[in-house]
């Protein structure tokens, strides 16, 4: 797990860990023992959850733990649990909900209000049931409750205020809201040591996207920004956000990743360096994701080992599509040499992306790494200003660990000006690949081209690129023609055997 600065008044507090690994990176280890912590999200966020999976951590460390509910019964509670495999035997569960005596007719106060009543007795009860078990972790769930009873904002504070002075002096507490009320209670955020708020993120289609935000850890440093999660069998799962300074290690990269055709090797400057993106761009089938898949395999070839991320295309059509111009990925695969990693853009958030990534370099071991495509990365973003964004920081921290990264992105149109890119990112790439169909005496070819590359130099010529059968071959640099990148090229004078033959791939 990995480890953020924090300030030196904090590296002597205990931490207490909350269950689930991605906010514990988040909070720098975990909630400071023996404070107030205020959790807080809509129905459905996974608070009763992660909660369980506080309860559940403090019973692994042999702590004495007490949940009291205000709302669910511990019958219930215990079968989330069990739905997600969290023990909690030795957990001891407090049922403060109202009885239904107090729900008939004739239980209903009628001269009191219940705060002077039901919140006195309900607050009162909390504090006998933390002097009997005197616990090491307490939750409360949930607030809301309690800020009915209460009614007004001032009594709700201080009788929360009031809690404190009950509770052990290390018992760390966390406390549940669902954020039932219609403002937002900034009061209670003042007097708590620590916020963590739960969302939603509804899209137009696909899975819903949650996602996290420490707003306070009083005299603590951590990791700030949103953070996203999902709840699967187990509990929650965090994807802390990518920092990518935080990865800087000084390596010696080695030679460079060739791709096994000399002629386009030769068209990149001898190869691609190590720590480098490259952008293979162009329009559908003009072979970016046949040339990533050469590069891939020639990595594997060499016993290295890659993974490719696959956003459209199914693995198996993929494998067969490749395996019919001489790159036998399925044998890769069965090796462990390649792995493939089929994503649903509708079911898949950014943060969840970035972490599969990362757990093909830091424990695959992967140096080839290839994103196909881009355009279904950008359709798991909430929006397309965040992109950059993302992918700044994913591609630099690929960088720092020496990675090769290929990157496809498909462009819209086939030929001409009516070639149009989703998103701009060439900037943020490090090489550009350019694939282009053209027309020439009535046949549709493709030509490849390197136009950027800020390791070194490479060639500035356009080359001619033919696919199959059985293998991929890249041509002579065509030196007669003009415009071949807008998609109709003009012949121009004589002096390369091309003249009144057409275009010409040497094997």
């Amino acid at each position: 797990m990995e480890q953020i600065e924090t300030q030196p008044s904090t590296l002597t507090k205990v931490r207490s860990r909350t269950g689930c690994p991605g906010l514990d990176d988040v909070l720098g280890g975990g909630f400071p023992r023996g404070h107030f912590y205020l959790l807080e999200g809509e129905p459905g966020t996974g608070k009763t959850t992660l909660a369980l999976q506080f309860i559940c951590e403090g019973l692994r460390n042999g702590e004495t733990v007490l949940y009291i509910t205000l709302s669910e019964s511990p019958d219930d509670l215990r079968d989330v649990a069990q739905s997600h495999g969290i023990q909690l035997e030795g957990a001891h569960f407090v049922d403060l909900k109202p009885s239904e005596e107090d729900l008939k007719p004739d239980g209903q106060y009628t001269v009191f209000h219940p705060s002077e009543i039901e919140l006195g007795d309900r607050l009162q009860s909390i504090v006998r049931e933390v002097e009997r078990f005197k616990p090491d972790r307490l939750v409360i769930d949930a607030l809301s409750e309690l800020r009915m009873l209460a009614k007004d904002p001032l009594r709700y504070r201080r009788q929360i205020i009031s809690l404190r002075g009950f509770t052990p002096p290390d018992c760390t507490v966390l406390l549940l809201d669902d954020r039932s009320s219609r403002h937002s209670d900034i009061e209670l955020h003042s007097i708590v040591h620590g916020v963590v708020m739960l969302e939603k993120v509804h899209r137009e289609y696909g899975k819903t996207r949650r996602r996290a935000e420490v707003s306070k850890l009083r005299g603590c440093a951590f990791r700030e920004g949103y953070h996203d999660y999902i709840l699967q069998t187990g509990g929650m799962l965090m994807f802390p956000r990518l920092v990518a300074s935080e990865h800087v290690v000084p390596v010696n990269f080695g030679e460079p990743a060739g791709s096994g055709i000399l002629e386009l090797d030769a068209l990149v400057g001898g190869g691609l360096d190590r720590g480098t993106s490259t952008l293979l761009i162009g329009p559908a089938g003009c072979g970016k994701s046949t040339i990533a898949m050469r590069w891939l395999a020639s990595a594997a070839e060499k016993g290295e080992t890659g993974t490719a991320f696959i956003f459209e295309e199914t693995l198996s059509t993929l494998v067969e599509r490749a395996k019919g111009l001489g790159i036998d990925v399925g044998k890769h695969i069965k090796s462990g040499r390649i792995k493939m990693d089929h994503l649903d853009p509708a079911e898949m958030s950014p943060g969840e992306f970035i972490d599969r990534v990362r757990t093909a370099v830091d424990v695959d071991n992967a140096r080839v790494i290839v994103i196909d495509s881009l355009n279904g990365f950008l359709q798991a973003m909430p929006g397309e200003q965040y992109l950059a964004l993302h992918l700044h920081e994913l591609l630099t921290y690929l960088n720092h660990k020496g990675v090769v990264t290929l990157l496809v992105l498909a462009q819209a149109g086939v030929v001409g000006a009516t070639v149009q890119t989703p998103a701009d990112v060439s900037y943020l790439a490090d090489n550009i690949v350019v694939l282009r169909y053209f027309e020439a005496q009535g046949e549709v070819k493709q030509a490849i081209s390197m136009i950027k590359k800020r390791s070194g130099s490479h060639e500035h010529t356009i080359r001619e690129l033919r696919l199959g059968p059985d293998t991929i071959r890249v041509g002579q640099p065509l030196t007669n023609f003009h415009g071949v990148l807008s998609g109709i090229p003009v012949l121009l004078g004589h002096g390369n055997g091309h003249e009144g033959k057409g275009l010409r791939v040497d094997d």
